[in-house]
This record gives structure tokens, C-alpha cells and sequence, in this order.
């Protein structure tokens, strides 16, 4: 097995996502505030799949010593810097999650829910007791909890894969155009910021980290039968799990447009 049978076996379930039939559902803002307001727990918590694969690729306890493999640490350094600390539109230094939050304050959209839910994660310090008592849609909360059950798993290749082919990498480009349709019937809306957080996504899945981020899943499961079954497995889950998220949102979307 190796990247291309994995490719292949996850073409259904990226096919599902492409036509997911929730891009049509966006017409007016609020439908977009609907779609960010909970598109957001996805943008957070691709965080600490990085920060997972930073702990197990790369040496981050003293006393320091060198991990095996210097292109994965360089791969994982290099998203974690601009993942964590990338530019702003406006030349500030800002993780990735903090531009969202900022782009869905300028557009008008709520963030209370996430605030909320981060705030409960850490009063409680316990991740899966906060995605069971949140008052969340349950396939955002299955959604998170797959994310932390991989994470507490613990193995480097399974982190991997739900980092690297469960993040469906075509969908920016399609939220681009989404929003800058939105500009064009909108210009009273300021989207500049979510825009630019799309467009950034692009820039470097497509040129950097993407390519190298399938290196690293070859260079963690080499000539391992099993962990590339595993791969596959986790590969799979996590773009259901996905198509799961995009399934609540366009159900609220459809809720809301009912109640109107």
C-alpha cells in the first residue's frame, strides 16, 4: 500500500464532500454565519491534531535530543510557524484560529459558542467530558471527539493521516469562490478577512505543505502493511466525520430558512 491506494480508497468520500449539496445551501449572510459559526470547531481543532504530531515528530522536552526523522521535523516546524503565528491581512502576527475568529467578527457572525465551548475545556480538563456536555450539534460533537480519541491513540501515522487527508484539501478553493460571490452581491459585508483565510489555506496546502505532508505519512508507515491499514482506516473515518459536519450545518441552515 502507499499514498496512491490511499488516494484511491478515500475517492468516494472526497467525492461526497465536492458535491456535498450544503455549498448551494449558502445563499444569504446568515446562512454564511451559519457555516462559520460551526466550520470554526473544524479550524480549531486541526490545531491540536499539529501540536499531537509536534510532540511525537519532534523533540519539544528537555533534556533535547534529535527525532528520527529531520524532513518530518522540518515539515512539522514549518506548519506549526504558520499555523500558530502566520500574517495577518493586516501584517500582525496571528494563528490561523485567531484570524477565523477576527473574519467571522468583522462578517457579523457569533462567536459565543466557541468561546463558550473553549472556556468549558478549560474549566474542566477533560476534552471528551466538554464535547459530551456541550450543547453542540452531535455530529459536531462526533466530529471532535474523533479527533481527540485519534490524538489519545497516540500513534504518530494515525495523527498523520486525520491530519493530512482528513483536512479535504480542494475545499478552499471552493469556499473562495463561495465568498467572493458574497463580496460581489454584498459590499456592504466586509468578507476581507475570510477571504484572505481561505486564500492563505490555498497558498500553502497547495505549494508547501501539502506535498510534504504526504512524505511524511510514506516516512512514518514505510513498508508497514499494518500501518498502512491503519492509515487507510483513519483516512476514511475522518472524512465522515467531516461530511458529518457538513451534514449539522446544512441542516441548520434548512432549520432556520423553515423558520423565516
Amino acid at each position: 500500500m502507499n499514498i496512491e491506494t490511499i488516494n484511491n480508497s478515500i475517492q468516494p468520500q472526497k467525492e461526497q464532500l465536492l458535491k456535498h449539496s450544503l455549498y448551494n445551501k449558502i445563499q444569504t449572510i446568515d446562512d454564511l454565519h451559519s457555516f462559520v459559526q460551526n466550520h470554526v470547531f473544524a479550524v480549531w481543532d486541526f490545531m491540536s491534531l499539529l501540536k499531537a504530531l509536534q510532540a511525537k515528530l519532534t523533540c519539544t522536552t528537555t533534556p533535547w535530543f534529535a527525532t528520527k526523522n529531520p524532513e518530518t521535523r522540518y515539515l512539522i516546524n514549518e506548519i506549526v510557524l504558520a499555523e500558530e503565528t502566520d500574517l495577518s491581512i493586516d501584517g500582525r502576527r496571528q494563528s490561523h484560529y485567531e484570524m477565523y475568529l477576527e473574519a467571522m467578527e468583522d462578517c457579523g457572525a457569533d462567536t459565543t459558542e466557541i468561546n463558550k465551548f473553549l472556556d468549558s475545556v478549560n474549566s474542566l480538563h477533560n476534552i471528551f467530558v466538554a464535547i459530551k456536555q456541550s450543547s453542540l450539534h452531535p455530529e459536531i460533537k462526533a466530529f471532535l471527539d474523533f479527533t481527540f480519541r485519534v490524538i489519545e491513540e497516540g500513534k504518530p501515522h494515525q495523527i498523520a493521516a486525520a491530519f493530512t487527508f482528513g483536512r479535504e484539501d480542494l475545499i478552499p478553493s471552493m469556499f473562495s469562490e463561495i465568498l467572493k460571490n458574497f463580496q460581489k452581491n454584498l459590499p456592504d459585508t466586509d468578507l476581507s478577512k475570510l477571504v484572505y483565510y481561505f486564500d492563505r489555506h490555498i497558498e500553502l496546502d497547495a505549494d508547501e505543505h501539502g506535498p510534504m505532508a504526504m512524505q511524511m505519512i510514506t516516512d512514518l508507515c514505510e513498508n508497514d502493511a499494518q500501518k498502512w491499514k491503519e492509515v487507510e482506516e483513519v483516512s476514511i473515518l475522518a472524512l465522515e466525520k467531516r461530511i458529518g459536519l457538513w451534514n449539522a450545518i446544512e441542516e441548520e441552515i434548512i432549520m432556520k430558512t423553515e423558520m423565516v
